[in-house]
């Protein structure tokens, strides 16, 4: 979740029937405007993170995810500043990747296709889609469906290639995503 929707009472009651209904909460940071890795100012890039998971508060997964900020769904170094990365060991947070990102946000019509392309070009994918007022969702029950009707199940957890830090602990070599 971004921080600045957690700041808002109607959204912060939506991720607390999330929560209740078992749905994992995660620190997707406060703004979701600069990638951290691109962000010069430590204390900015610290206050990112920081400050959202002190809004999810209660609400947090046990491992206290995280995903960074990808600008378009991209992996690259522009995902983790030092200081981000510094913050994430010390929090003892965990950090999620993707490898599937329909771009559901640029094709609110046509990102099931793209989704369930990408789906299956690998044996476990996680998909990154956004809750944004595109009408992106109102195709969401067809995904579903259709991934089930192909075989395919969902999972609540990751595949480890895609949790680089766990618990604050590098699970992977870090280089990739640290600027």
């Amino acid at each position: 979740m971004l921080g600045s929707n957690l700041a808002q009472p109607a959204r912060r009651a939506l991720a607390a029937r999330a929560h209740a209904e078992g749905h994992w909460i995660g620190n997707h940071t406060m703004s979701h405007t600069v990638p951290l890795g691109e962000i010069a100012d430590a204390d900015a890039a610290r206050a990112e993170i920081l400050d959202t998971q002190a809004l999810i508060g209660a609400l947090a997964h046990p491992d206290r995810l995280f995903r960074p900020f990808g600008r378009g769904g991209a992996l690259g170094r522009h995902l983790l500043s030092r200081a981000a990365l510094e913050t994430l060991e010390r929090e003892k947070m965990t950090c999620v990747l993707w490898n599937a990102v329909p771009r559901d946000w640029a094709d609110p019509q046509g990102w099931v296709d793209t989704a369930l392309a990408q789906c299956r070009a690998t044996a476990w994918s996680l998909v990154v889609l956004h809750d944004l007022p595109t009408g992106a969702m109102r195709h969401l029950p067809d995904f579903l469906a259709r991934v089930r009707a192909e075989g395919g199940r969902f999972r609540q957890d990751f595949p480890a290639e895609l949790v680089p830090i766990r618990r604050g602990q590098a699970a992977a070599d870090l280089t990739p995503y640290l600027a």
